[in-house]
């Protein structure tokens, strides 16, 4: 086994697969806003759980899924 592999002799570098970016961030996002919905939901409901905690996971992935998304249109 050679650790070292002399560039004439390396494969040539696959070409990068194509892939729908914005496509997967919009799926992400509705997953969140989905998530919403249900501790919204169950604000109603007494049960016992941090809502404030929850709401903050929830909107700092909100956040990042828009910023993902408008980075992924400018592409």
């Amino acid at each position: 086994m050679r650790l070292y592999v002399p560039h004439d002799e390396r494969r040539p570098q696959p070409e990068p697969a194509v892939t729908n970016d914005a496509l997967a961030f919009a799926i992400g996002l509705g997953g969140w806003l989905i998530g919403l919905a249900i501790v919204l939901g169950m604000l109603a409901a007494p049960t016992p759980f941090d809502p404030a905690r929850v709401l903050t996971t929830i909107a700092v992935g909100l956040v990042l899924g828009i910023a993902g998304l408008l980075v992924s249109r400018r592409r």
